[in-house]
């Protein structure tokens, strides 16, 4: 556990002025095992000390991969000297950082260790298992991951505080060939929130969940390519949160507004039909903790929910305290640094869209002709909000029942088109937070939704 940064050092601060101090503490654990082999045993801890000071509008900023009193006054003087800097050169007129509730908030969790050799005598009766249960496959790998992040938060004018996200996951994947000798492949995360040693206990409590994929992939030998051109689709939960996620979340990140995106013309408008509403979570959404809560930013921000999308109107941006008051917005506590060499970015914590009241059966009968779609491999977007993933598991549906299996696809599509053309939301969400955003910096998050009908273009043979 990292230890509390001194209240003396906020002697250190100059007076005045806004200021962050922050201690962080990265760990990340893996282990892989292709074919029964060992091939991947790391272990690696990321530690130090940095400092964001504000003057007149703009900041300077400086990091120290130490952890002690020593570097954190260091780098105090040098966030101060590089703000004195910038302000020299700085276009006059900047405002200065609005005020923020003060005061001191703490939000750690228990956390644990686990050896790397826990890791792999979990793995060895996972690969067992498949060996045993899963024929006429051509490979399969495991991969157990964890990570967390921990901090300490000293600030001259918001909250100060700590807190940890931890994480901890199972990757499952598996490869065959269909009757053509094409190479057909699906993976499955399991796990989520918490350290590796509490979210997983017993091994044969993951049979069930690896038969499951065992039984897609063999359909998904035997699958079809889908018809090319624009489908009617339902999106299962976690490809409906990659949608908010990529191509709507990223385009109403308040800098990427204000560089341009289309959500700034935009807002206030409909972008969607009104069956769907999209918030940004913080730590709690629908009566459960999120699968990433975030409870303090890095701008000593208590975190709250960022409403997004209200009844299909872009209503809300996420926000930094800077852009925040450009636009006139509550800061919701989005500003997050990866590293401790990192500044905090605006960043998205567990996007989702609303659920509905339609039952997933009944949104699978009312569809004549269409897929639905589960998984995703990959994916990406742009600020215009036009996204193409890749869909490695789905179905056709054809007269309002499910069919054969779908050979990998594509998606594609401009976000807030597709959104309008939404007619119906299922009333079950489903959440991953097995990834990571990439924008800048790598940071945790979670994703996901209910499923949602909807039409896209699809990709064919």
């Amino acid at each position: 556990m990292l230890q509390p940064l001194s209240e003396n050092l906020k002697q250190y601060f100059p007076a005045g002025t806004a200021a962050e101090l922050r201690a962080q503490l990265n760990r990340s654990r893996g282990v892989t095992l292709v074919s029964g082999n060992l091939v991947g045993n790391a272990r690696s801890e990321v530690s130090g000390v940095s400092a964001r000071v504000w003057q007149r509008g703009v900041c300077g900023f400086s990091s120290e991969a130490e952890l002690s009193e020593d570097a954190a006054r260091r780098v105090l003087v040098a966030a101060s000297e590089n703000a004195a800097f910038m302000d020299r050169r700085a276009p006059r007129g900047l405002s200065p950082l609005p005020a923020a509730p003060r005061g001191t908030k703490h939000f750690d969790r228990e956390i644990s260790d686990p050896t790397q050799k826990q890791y792999v005598d979990f793995l060895r009766p996972l690969d067992e298992y498949i060996t045993s249960h899963c024929k006429g496959l051509q490979s399969r790998t495991l991969v157990a991951r964890a990570d967390s992040m921990e901090k300490q938060l000293l600030t001259a004018d918001a909250l100060s505080g700590s807190s940890i996200i931890e994480r901890s996951y199972i990757y499952v994947m598996m490869s065959a060939e269909t009757a053509s000798g094409a190479p057909v492949e699906l993976f499955l995360p399991i796990g989520g929130l918490g350290t590796f040693d509490k979210n997983f206990t017993d091994p044969s409590l993951l049979y069930e969940k690896i038969d499951g994929l065992y039984t897609k992939l063999m359909q998904k030998r035997e699958g079809i390519y889908p018809d090319a051109g624009v489908q009617t689709v339902i999106l299962g939960g976690e490809l409906g949160g990659m949608v908010a996620h990529e191509a709507v979340g990223h385009t109403v990140e308040a800098d990427l507004v204000l560089g341009g995106s289309v959500a700034g013309p935009c807002f206030g408008k409909q972008v969607a039909s009104e069956k769907v509403s999209m918030v940004d979570f913080a730590s709690e959404a629908f009566g459960k903790p999120t699968p990433l809560p975030v409870y303090l930013d890095d701008e000593g921000i208590e975190a709250t929910d960022a409403v997004l999308i209200d009844r299909g109107i872009l209503v809300g941006y996420m926000n930094n305290r800077e852009s925040a008051a450009h636009f006139g917005q509550k800061p919701c506590g989005n500003a997050r640094a990866y590293s401790f060499s990192d500044e905090p970015l605006i960043r998205m914590r567990n996007t989702a869209i609303l659920p509905g009241t339609d039952k997933l059966e009944d949104m699978i009968a009312a569809t004549e002709h269409g897929y639905y779609l589960i998984d995703t491999n990959n994916g990406q977007a742009d600020t215009t909000g036009e996204f193409m993933f890749g869909v490695c598991m789905g179905y056709e549906i054809v007269n309002g029942k499910l069919g054969r299996a779908l050979l990998d696809t594509t998606i594609s599509g401009v976000a807030f088109e597709m959104l309008k053309t939404v007619d119906m939301v299922s009333d079950e969400v489903s959440w991953s937070s097995a990834g990571v955003c990439g924008k800048k910096q790598p940071m945790p998050v979670g994703l996901g939704g209910p499923a949602i009908r909807c039409k896209v273009t699809m990709g064919g043979r």
